[in-house]
């Protein structure tokens, strides 16, 4: 589709924009170009059945008004998050609640959302699969992006609206959440589908070469890993990404464990693509004059996962992962790796805000400062190299492994993918 040079990760409108003329010119049988490669399809059938993100709520309708078809909603974040969030198990439709916030505030939908949806108890939650935990840690930093509130109502819209729902997350990642889910989608006589992980192949050459290709550093950071590989050996590098969004609203923590990492002479590569980014000179003088990291706004993420030297970020490259959770699904993912499945650590003296509040599973309360972050780190670090690092990976290869098999015929996965296909008419 073509989408304007200035629409941003969280800007939508020009996506939605490009999806309803190129969606109604597949309908209309009508030649579509490729905004990539300006190669023209000729006419396709019109689609029997459409999968959209789950966020995508505004092409959802205008494929709905355009023709009658199944629509299913693909859900990439965690299954807990998405029961906890929308199942009317977990309480009703809060639109009440904002509009009577509207009212009486005089706010905007937008400004009202937030503080509805965002709203923080002390009350424990029990959801299937996490360690029971206060209302208020799944917020366990402060928010910098505004307008998350009304975004969550419109994804609520999806998951009420679509004929089935496609989970990125493996059932032997999240059984007992996609459990819960497939018991709220059954009072409707609607089915989920489990296919996850699903994942570009780490190896591809084309995968690696384009990936490098939009990221200026690129070409630099591949040089950078295989000298580390001649000089540190395996799995020695920690990759830093925060997504194209989240940013710590207290950076000068995150100058902190890059400062620990340097200390340690630990190399690592940092992406920071969110727009809240903004990294002073002085830490780029310094990360640059240790030799031991690279800072890029936009990295090759295949390409280092994929590398012997690294992996830290993915479960399913058998190297653990250090948690350092914002909102959404992040902090519900980050308790069921650390204190259910034991596979990860997870940062806690990095939080914000009303993270900085007694952590129900295991007694802590942060004191947030930057000497506790130094100190905090220091501690992960040498459990993950030298410590419990061992016991930990264990763990996460017998995940691996179960996951893995989930593909096999007969496994959950490729069962749930087979299903899929019958239900779109494949």
């Amino acid at each position: 589709m073509p989408i304007p040079d200035n629409s941003t990760t969280i800007d939508t409108a020009a996506i939605q924009t490009a999806f309803a003329a190129t969606y109604k010119k597949l309908v209309n049988g009508e030649p579509i170009e490729c905004a990539q490669s300006g190669a023209v399809h000729h006419p396709l059938p019109v689609p029997t059945g459409v999968v959209l993100d789950i966020v995508a709520t505004a092409p959802m309708a205008f494929v709905r008004a355009t023709h009658s078809v199944r629509v299913f909603a693909s859900h990439t974040s965690s299954a807990a998050a998405a029961l906890y969030g929308y199942a009317p198990e977990f309480g009703d439709d809060p639109r009440s609640k904002v509009e009577a916030k509207m009212r009486e505030t005089g706010k905007s939908f937008s400004e009202a959302a937030d503080e509805v949806m965002f709203d923080a108890t002390d009350e424990v939650l029990h959801i299937p699969g996490l360690p029971p935990m206060h209302d208020y840690e799944r917020q366990p930093q402060e928010m910098l992006l505004k307008g998350m509130g009304q975004f969550m109502l419109n994804v609520r819209s999806s998951f009420e609206k679509c004929d089935g729902l496609i989970l990125m997350v493996s059932e032997e990642y999240e059984t007992e959440a996609i459990a819960g889910i497939r018991r709220w989608f059954s009072k409707t006589s609607r089915s989920i589908y489990h296919l996850g992980p699903l994942l570009p192949a780490l190896n591809n050459p084309e995968v690696s070469e384009k990936e490098k290709s939009i990221s200026v550093n690129g070409p630099e950071i591949s040089r950078f890993m295989d000298s580390l590989l001649e000089s540190h050996g395996p799995q020695s590098m920690v990759y830093i990404a925060f997504g194209s969004v989240f940013w710590s609203a207290e950076p000068e923590k995150i100058w902190a464990f890059l400062d620990v990492l340097m200390e340690k002479k630990i190399p690592f590569v940092m992406s920071h693509a969110s727009p809240f980014s903004s990294i002073p000179n002085s830490v780029k003088e310094k990360v640059e004059n240790s030799g031991l990291g690279i800072l890029s706004q936009f990295t090759p993420q295949h390409t280092i996962l994929a590398h012997p030297v690294t992996g830290w970020s993915s479960f399913l490259t058998f190297n653990l992962r250090i948690c350092w959770p914002f909102t959404a699904d992040q902090p519900f993912n980050a308790a069921r790796l650390t204190d259910i499945l034991d596979v990860a650590y997870e940062l806690y003296e990095v939080r914000t805000g009303l993270g900085l509040k007694p952590i129900f599973r295991n007694g802590k309360v942060p004191v947030g400062t930057i000497e506790a972050v130094r100190e905090e780190a220091a501690q992960v670090l040498k459990d993950a190299f030298l410590g419990d690092g061992k016991r930990k990976r264990e763990n996460l290869k017998k995940l691996r492994e179960a996951v893995l098999d989930s593909w096999s015929d007969g496994g959950s996965s490729k069962l749930s993918m087979d299903a899929l296909a019958d239900a779109l008419g494949a």
